[in-house]
Parts: structure tokens; C-alpha cells; sequence
């Protein structure tokens, strides 16, 4: 493909940087991306991989805009309250980017749909169900599919990444799934707004480095953001070799 006039306008900052260039660029325009889930975590991630120009973006997610979802959901708006969060999301990042063709996956993703993940090239997780979390780990294991996970909690924020065959996966560092009445939501316990969107754009920034090839992944770090010290932490998550996914 040939950049326009109009592209070499909208991304020539990226286009000025040597690791990604032109050539990188029309890499980030043919890439696919799934986006799952579309609250705090997806509209940081799906906002900023939509600006950067990454031209096909598909987005799960079942629920509806409600306005308590406005202090940290930055896709949707007042205007899309009981909207699908899919065609709000939509919407925004047409708005913002038309390079970006999205498809809209209007539900939940599960075992019996999984098969979507086949169509694209990597998988970025915005949900806040656990068990969406497990299907997305074995799936992308089975078709080797990068993984980009991030979770939050309060004021607390987490973010890594699963390489199939070239590190741990999800379940090497979380092998079993809690009790639901162990994992509260923020309707229950409360969430900083901002949170979201730092661990949204660490996600983002992982996709388009592996989109490109440049630079250092989280592959094997379990990066731990703590907000009320402005605290960085970092682990190394290793390969379990019992792991029922990827063990040997």
C-alpha cells in the first residue's frame, strides 16, 4: 500500500521516528487487532490504537453505556448513554481516525465464539470478567495469537504479555479462577477514573511495539502500576511446566 498525502500529514510523527518510519506504518494500517471489552481498560487501548493509525480494529463487548461508566470509559460520551458500548465505541473512533475500519462484535466473548480471535493478528484484553480471561488465554495459545493483558483494582493496575511458545501464559501466573464473591467489581468497591487509563495505554503501547517488532515487550514481566504512590513495580512471571495450557 502507498500512503496518502492526508496520512503522511496525520502520522508523520510517527513517520519521523527510524523505528517506525513509513514502512512501519503501513504495518500499523494492515494490522488487526481484537479489542475485548470496551469499559476503562478498551476505551484507553482502542482510543489511542485507533489514533495511531492501526487500521482494523474488532470490538466485544455485551453491555450498555451507563453514566456511571463516563468517569473512566472515554470511548462512549453522555450522548451514548443506553447505547451499545460496541456502536458508541464505534462512533468515537470514527470520528477520530477514518483509516480505522471496525468491526463490531455485539456480545460477550466465550467459548462457543472464540473462534473470532482466528481473525486477527493480536488480542488485547479490556474485560473484567475472569472467566473471558481464560477462554482468551487458551485460545490464543491454540492459534498463536499474542496475548495483552491488563487488570485494575481500586488504585492498583497491572499489565503483561503471553507470546505463545516464547513464555508463561495467563494461567502460568494465575493457574485457577477465584470465587466470583472474591473479585468485587468497582460497582461494589470504587475505582480511581485515571486508573484505567494508564494500564489502557501501557496495552496499547505493547500492541503496536509487537505490530511492529521494535523495542522490549512485557513477554515473561508482570508490570504492577500502584496510583496512590505513584509506584512502579516490576516481576518476572515464569513458565509453569505444569501449566495444563502451555506445560509440557
Amino acid at each position: 500500500m502507498k500512503l496518502s498525502q492526508t496520512q503522511r500529514d496525520r502520522y508523520s510523527r510517527h513517520i519521523m521516528l527510524s523505528e517506525i518510519g513509513e514502512s512501519g506504518q503501513k504495518r500499523l494500517l494492515e494490522a488487526r487487532v481484537l479489542l475485548v471489552g470496551l469499559g476503562g481498560l478498551g476505551s484507553a487501548a482502542g482510543y489511542y490504537l485507533a489514533a495511531a493509525g492501526v487500521g482494523h480494529l474488532g470490538i466485544v463487548d455485551s453491555d450498555t453505556v451507563e453514566i456511571s461508566n463516563l468517569q473512566r470509559q472515554i470511548l462512549h460520551s453522555t450522548r451514548s448513554i443506553g447505547m451499545p458500548k460496541t456502536i458508541s465505541a464505534r462512533d468515537t473512533i470514527a470520528a477520530l481516525n477514518p483509516d480505522v475500519e471496525v468491526v463490531t462484535y455485539q456480545e460477550r466473548l466465550t467459548s462457543e465464539n472464540a473462534e473470532i480471535i482466528q481473525n486477527y493478528d493480536i488480542i488485547v484484553d479490556g474485560c473484567d470478567n475472569l472467566a473471558t480471561r481464560y477462554v482468551i488465554n487458551d485460545v490464543c495459545y491454540i492459534k498463536n495469537k499474542p496475548y495483552v493483558h491488563g487488570s485494575i483494582f481500586q488504585f492498583e493496575g497491572r499489565a503483561t504479555v503471553f507470546i505463545p511458545g516464547e513464555g508463561p501464559c495467563y494461567r502460568c501466573l494465575y493457574p485457577a479462577p477465584p470465587s466470583e464473591d472474591m473479585m468485587p467489581g468497582p460497582q461494589d468497591i470504587g475505582l480511581l477514573g485515571v486508573l484505567p487509563g494508564v494500564i489502557g495505554v501501557i496495552e496499547a503501547t505493547e500492541a503496536i511495539k509487537l505490530i511492529l517488532g521494535i523495542g522490549r515487550t512485557l513477554k515473561g514481566r508482570l508490570l504492577i502500576y500502584d496510583a496512590l504512590n505513584m509506584e512502579f513495580q516490576e516481576f518476572d512471571v515464569k513458565k509453569d511446566p505444569k501449566c495444563p495450557v502451555c506445560g509440557a
